[in-house]
């Protein structure tokens, strides 16, 4: 920790600073996991140095970041540092918003875990940006045609297909048969409400 802020002093006015820099903050981050006392003054520095944003790059930085944060009670900061971060691993941070989320959901309910629902309901209320997820969420639905195909064979043949209508169904509309199986399943949970 002492040789890498003594590298950043030495560095405060190179721009950009040189690689060496960048991966020592990536090996303190990966190191001090288990030390939060040590994390949490290591983030301190980052995030008050100049090449904070050059320090953004790096999944393993934000992440560090974003754990000192979220244990602080700090989400909305830890969000914005996710808006603002520039690592290229896009997936990842897209799983550190959810978990945020998560943390934030589990503090309010006073719980330590959550639940598939209570997770699903979590990520539905709070997508991620466009800045993470720029091409943006992958769509959940089943096309439409394929839709109005399930549809008018649900009206016109049955709502119980069997395995082999099922076989016949996820072929036609280039689904997983237990994909076909669970969109019939919902079909029959809706039209009972």
């Amino acid at each position: 920790m002492k040789r890498f802020m003594a590298m950043l002093s030495r560095n405060k006015d190179k721009d950009p600073p040189p690689t060496k820099l960048l991966d020592r903050a990536e090996e303190l981050c990966q190191d001090l996991q288990s030390s939060f006392p040590s994390l949490e003054k290591l983030v301190g520095v980052m995030m008050g140095s100049k090449h904070k944003m050059h320090f953004l790059t790096n999944i393993h930085v934000v992440r560090a970041c974003v754990r000192v944060h979220v244990r602080n009670g700090q989400h909305d900061t830890a969000c914005r540092l996710l808006e603002v971060g520039m690592a290229e691993e896009k997936e990842q941070l897209v799983q550190l918003w959810y978990e945020i989320h998560y943390q934030r959901f589990m503090e309010k309910c006073r719980t330590d875990s959550l639940t598939s629902l209570q997770k699903f309901r979590c990520r539905k209320r709070n997508p991620p940006p466009l800045s993470i997820c720029p091409e943006g969420l992958k769509p959940r639905n089943h096309p439409e045609e394929v839709r109005q195909y399930l549809f008018r064979f649900a009206a016109v043949v049955t709502t119980h297909p069997d395995r082999t209508q099922r076989e016949f169904l996820a072929r036609d509309t280039n689904l997983h048969p237990n994909q076909v199986s669970n969109w019939f399943a919902n079909y029959r949970r809706r039209q009972k409400a």
